[in-house]
């Protein structure tokens, strides 16, 4: 018989929401656990294309805009589309809304976060724990030359906030004041989790994942230049030697579920999440990378690399003629709201520093149900869940 879990993921097309639905409806962390398992998105998005398990546990809702209605259109919405709205146990929110604007993005990701668990709680008396995601961002791995804590390493959870102005300008610290406010004398509790580069599959394009830029990229790439080409590195010998830790999709997800069902998690509480404790480089990834397309990854001594956004831009064409020949979905190649072609630099040229994570906290918090990852475990993971949606070929 199942427990008394309902999880309620805002979010669920994202690249961790995607795995919060996919880690409880493959069992985790018993398939007893949780006894309905709801997906907001706010585009449309079919079971189909989500590439889910099929299971009667799952009530997939599209069409929630978080910006769009008011709190209580929202209360109303949710008590009318979501099955017992009124038993949801659990909150993972991944939602996100992106703005080039810090100002207005900050208050963007305010209101969506307020009027999501305030609608929740208003709603359900049984709500327990809200998980939310954020990143290291808190740590201000964004800032890059003015990153504050490069003599200050393995960030910690016990770093101080950000200095200001770089402290207001981050939507993460007004989202954590609204969690601490809303949470004020009710009987659930909340915490966060601190990815670095998530690495993991999303079955729509997505703001900021790397792994569809690479899975797009190196797949043209072997197209245009046949198995075996070698293919260099689209950074920086300082980036190619950069400490850091990956973090796949299914390890945040599995951690955030653990943590949201663990009495022992203190309120408000800060987790670092990473696939190993042991960080690690691009001259260390690149090669295996590269090697699930059939290319051999080499080092940018003698140059950069192509920019794979720029690359996918350029040979457009070509993207547009594997879609015909290998019967791929239609449309990702094309640059749209949801794609940002600054992305692959950014993530594998820009951050050039050290800035590898301290995982004691989780990895004492998590216990005996530990779980890390390896590089080819973490990448070939979501590149074959790409492969499985035709979004590659």
């Amino acid at each position: 018989m199942a427990e008394d879990h309902h999880a309620l993921v805002f979010g669920a097309s994202g690249v961790t929401g995607w795995s919060i639905v996919d880690s409880i409806l493959r069992g985790y962390p018993t398939p007893e656990t949780f006894r309905r398992v709801t997906a907001l998105t706010n585009r449309p998005l079919s079971p189909e294309a989500a590439q889910w398990p099929s299971s009667e546990k799952l009530k997939l809702v599209s069409g929630i805009d978080l910006l769009q209605d008011s709190q209580l259109n929202l209360q109303q919405q949710l008590r009318e589309r979501v099955p017992d709205i009124e038993t949801v146990t659990e909150v993972y929110f991944f939602a996100y809304a992106m703005d080039p604007n810090p100002e207005i993005e900050t208050k963007k990701n305010e209101q969506i976060l307020r009027q999501g668990v305030a609608a929740v709680d208003s709603l359900s008396p049984k709500l327990r724990f809200v998980l939310l995601g954020t990143g290291v961002k808190e740590y201000g791995i964004h800032l890059l030359d003015k990153f504050p804590w490069g003599h200050k390493l393995p960030l910690k959870e016990t770093h101080p906030p950000l200095p200001e102005p770089y402290r207001s300008e981050l939507f993460y610290y007004p989202q954590l004041e609204v969690l601490s406010h809303l949470a004020q004398g009710k009987r659930w509790k909340h915490c966060r989790v601190l990815p670095d580069i998530i690495v993991g599959f999303v079955p729509n394009n997505n703001f900021y994942s790397l792994a569809q830029w690479l899975a797009m990229f190196l797949s043209l790439y072997r197209e245009i230049n046949g198995e075996g080409a070698t293919v260099v590195f689209p950074g920086t010998m300082k980036s190619w030697k950069a400490l850091s830790q990956d973090s796949s999709q299914d390890l945040i997800a599995r951690f955030s579920i653990y943590a949201s069902l663990d009495p022992h998690i203190g309120v408000g509480e800060r987790y670092n999440i990473a696939d190993s404790e042991e960080p690690t480089t691009w001259e260390v990834k690149w090669p295996i990378v590269c090697e699930y397309f059939g290319l051999k990854g080499a080092s940018p001594e003698g140059g950069s690399g192509p920019d794979p956004a720029r690359y996918i831009a350029e040979n457009n064409s070509r993207w547009a003629e594997m879609e015909e020949k290998y019967n791929l979905q239609k449309g990702h190649g094309q640059s749209n709201d949801r794609s940002l072609s600054m992305v692959p630099h950014f993530l594998m040229s820009a951050s050039d520093f050290d800035r590898p994570l301290d995982m004691t906290k989780t990895h004492q918090a998590w216990g005996p149900s530990k779980e890390e990852a390896d590089v080819r475990q973490c990448w070939y993971t979501a590149f074959d869940r790409y492969r499985r949606a035709k979004i590659i070929p």
